[in-house]
């Protein structure tokens, strides 16, 4: 069983990353409330179920119980269930555009600033880029480059991904 918790900065693609995981083949949930994690990881884990891999979108729009996180995944290690953490990254301009093009609301922009949203994100999310297995950063690497960077880190235990995200860059570091 793969257990990969999809995370990193609104903006940055988790929910495109998640989207591809799902069409090939893996269970994926968006925004699974942080205290259901455990119990989650339970149903995956039973053999009833017959789920190879699993991947749940956390991030900042769990609200004050992101700060549970680090329970949970410390409850998962204690029911020596493996986890994985892939993180989303991206550069300040970037994410400024994408959210400009797409007219959406930064889910922590006071009075409609981007640049502040952003930043108050980094410092609540930081505790997740140091405990990631895979930092992507969506800001540099051309989509085409992608497939063969995730194929080599996140599907080389058997999912395959296939992305076409027209103009989004990423590119792929591993956790030293």
């Amino acid at each position: 069983m793969r257990f990969l918790l999809v995370t990193g900065l609104s903006g940055a693609g988790k929910t495109t990353v998640n989207r591809y995981l799902e069409d090939m083949g893996a269970f994926c949930v968006d925004n699974l409330p942080v205290m259901l994690i455990p119990r989650f990881a339970d149903i995956a884990h039973d053999d009833k179920l017959e789920v190879d891999n699993v991947a749940i979108g956390v991030d900042i729009r769990s609200g004050d119980a992101l700060g549970q996180l680090s329970l949970c995944l410390e409850d998962l290690k204690n029911r020596s269930y493996n986890y994985e953490i892939l993180f989303l990254d991206a550069n300040e301009p970037t994410l400024v555009k994408r959210y400009k093009e797409t007219r959406r609301k930064h889910p922590l922009a006071k009075n409609g600033r981007i640049n502040e949203g952003i930043a108050k994100e980094r410092a609540k999310i930081e505790f997740l880029k140091q405990r990631a297995d895979y930092i992507i950063d969506t800001s540099s690497l051309l989509t085409r480059e992608l497939k063969g960077e995730i194929e080599k880190t996140i599907a080389a235990e058997g999912i395959t991904i296939h992305i076409d995200f027209n103009d989004l860059f990423l590119a792929v570091r591993y956790k030293p």
